[in-house]
């Protein structure tokens, strides 16, 4: 399979997940507390957003023969050290690798209210990473 066509494929993983995530985004903390469905819901979909997005982070890294990071924050800072994304843009979506580790590792102690506030104000940092990386693929195969 040819690289963009894999990479393809994480961000249609990020795509689904975030049209679930955005169908509850203006669910309320206490709402999630209450459903166990729901909140295993969102934490599965936001884990699966952020590991994609490491992925292709990793892939792209590993194409244009970057210095492999040690901790998963430090994909989307490479990638904003080379130009491919915005470095200014980079440390802001940093902080979901962390938040993904949350969610795999520390998954009894996930804090609902930051869930939420991810869920209200982060989904639009997962969209603008695909289209940087859409972007990445257009000049790379031009």
């Amino acid at each position: 399979m040819y690289f963009s066509e894999k990479i393809a494929r994480k961000i249609a993983i990020i795509e689904r997940a975030l049209a679930y995530l955005k169908s509850r985004a203006d669910v309320r903390p206490e709402d999630v507390e209450r459903n166990y469905e729901l909140k295993s819901a969102l934490e599965r979909n936001f884990q699966v957003a952020i590991e994609a997005a490491l992925d292709i982070g990793e892939m792209i890294i590993a194409e244009e023969g970057l210095e492999r990071p040690e901790e998963y924050r430090d994909v989307f800072l490479e990638l904003g050290k080379a130009g491919i994304i915005p470095n200014d843009f980079a440390s802001r979506i940093a902080p979901m690798a962390g938040f993904r580790n949350i969610l795999v590792h520390q998954y009894d102690e996930v804090n609902v209210k930051l869930m939420c506030k991810f869920l209200r104000e982060k989904l639009g940092d997962l969209e603008k990473f695909i289209s940087y990386v859409r972007k990445y693929l257009r000049k790379k195969e031009a």
